[in-house]
């Protein structure tokens, strides 16, 4: 399973690169606990105009789109476990 990180991770682990240049890219990746290729990733990114991007599953722009999101599983869930008792009681009612 994929961890998530957080913008400022991201940033401090792109600082830790540039401060121990020495340890290559590999090096880093190793002490930081994660993958090379994320590294690169997030030392490219930084590079760019845009800076990092922190987007995925489990960040959000706000506590409210969190909070949406949150609720949108929930009713998601729910109206499945409705359909399964719905099928089961068809199924018992016969």
């Amino acid at each position: 399973m994929a961890k998530q990180h957080d913008k400022q991770f991201k940033e401090d682990a792109v600082q830790y690169y540039l401060g121990h240049k020495d340890l290559g890219v590999k090096g880093c990746a190793k002490n930081l606990g994660i993958g090379i290729s994320t590294l690169r990733k997030w030392v490219k990114e930084s590079q760019s105009e845009n800076g990092i991007q922190v987007r995925g599953s489990g960040n959000y722009a706000s506590d409210d789109q969190k909070e949406i999101a949150q609720l949108r599983r929930k009713l998601r869930d729910t109206e499945d476990a409705l359909d399964v008792l719905k099928k089961a009681i068809s199924i018992l009612g016969k």
